[in-house]
């Protein structure tokens, strides 16, 4: 058995991309890994929100979106089953990273990071140019 890493940003695109590492994962026998990766802004949140709360955690908000995109694609149960990581990086590389060994990485074509009119968003251009392993882009 091996592993089938997707991007999941809670975006439809990365939804329907896990719905399709899963499916997949079920003729391979492969695990499925759902990988969320945040970066702080260049800035400094306090300085572009203003009224941020202090004790405000983007590693526990990556890892409740996770969390709710998983239950929202595949049911409480099936979430279950999956292994989540919440990675602190540039997305692209962070999806790389947690790839290496996979037997495939999956992404959606366009997530939230994307410009809406760009058929083939920056993280999937990235992942499929250097990827060390198969990528596959889930489009609609």
């Amino acid at each position: 058995m091996g592993r089938i890493v997707v991007g999941v940003d809670g975006s439809d695109p990365s939804i329907k991309a896990l719905r399709w590492a899963v499916r997949q994962a079920e003729y391979t026998g492969d695990t499925v890994e759902a990988v969320n990766s945040w970066e702080y802004p260049a800035t400094s949140w306090a300085s572009m929100m203003p009224g941020m709360p202090e004790d405000f955690d983007p590693h526990a908000l990556a890892t409740t979106s996770l969390n709710e995109a998983l239950e929202e694609a595949l049911g409480v149960e099936g979430a279950a089953g999956i292994t989540k990581i919440v990675v602190l990086g540039n997305p692209a590389q962070s999806l790389i990273e947690r790839a290496r060994g996979a037997n495939l990485l999956v992404v959606g074509a366009r997530g939230y990071s994307g410009f809406k009119a760009t058929l083939l968003g920056s993280v999937s251009l990235h992942v499929v140019q250097h990827a060390n392993c198969p990528v596959t882009v889930v489009r609609d």
